[in-house]
């Protein structure tokens, strides 16, 4: 890769990012806002994914539990990916599909907010999670790329990035992790 190509990456993902804002914002309000209220009432999100998107969900739980901006409150935030011996236990017993669903029902309460997160949509243990979420009565929300894949029809809340490439798709993400935070932020805190 040379410079040229560094800038055209560069650039292929602001302008993305751009396009996702002019048709999304309304959209990352409004989850932004549910998510407020859930914590404002007592209730918690629980955030998961895989690789790039496990990592975006626990970036996402820590800037609610410890802060985006403002020092406040602490809010209860919980990433799924993150307990080693509850993911193997109960990947080891009833396989990893199940990783996300089995802490959605021990951990999840009506109202509750479920955020999975896939690029393609189509992760079965996200999917799992989300369905599982849904029957709990936890409100739904998922990141996915172009479409939503699987997770489209699944989802309360589907925030799809119009793009194919993973990579690109993951650079919105981390985007979209931050702008909610600032919302929920504003909205308790603010």
């Amino acid at each position: 890769m040379d410079e040229q190509a560094v800038r055209a990456a560069a650039a292929e993902s602001a302008a993305l990012q751009q396009r996702f804002v002019a048709e999304k914002a309304g959209l990352l309000v409004a989850v932004g806002r549910r998510i407020a209220e859930t914590l404002r009432g007592g209730g918690k999100v629980l955030t998961f994914g895989n690789g790039g998107s496990a990592a975006d969900a626990q970036h996402f739980a820590a800037e609610l539990v410890g802060r985006y901006v403002r020092d406040r409150a602490a809010w209860p935030a919980i990433a799924l990916t993150t307990d080693t011996s509850i993911v193997t236990a109960v990947a080891n017993d009833f396989g990893f599909d199940s990783v996300f669903r089995r802490q959605v029902e021990a951990l999840g309460r009506p109202g509750d907010v479920a955020v999975g997160i896939s690029t393609s949509g189509r992760s079965p243990n996200v999917v799992q999670a989300l369905r599982r979420a849904r029957e709990l009565r936890l409100v739904t929300v998922g990141l996915t790329g172009q479409g939503g894949g699987e997770l489209a029809g699944l989802v309360d809340h589907l925030i799809d990035v119009p793009s194919a490439a993973t990579p690109r798709v993951q650079e919105v993400h981390g985007l979209v992790v931050h702008v909610l935070c600032q919302i929920v932020e504003e909205a308790i805190a603010g």
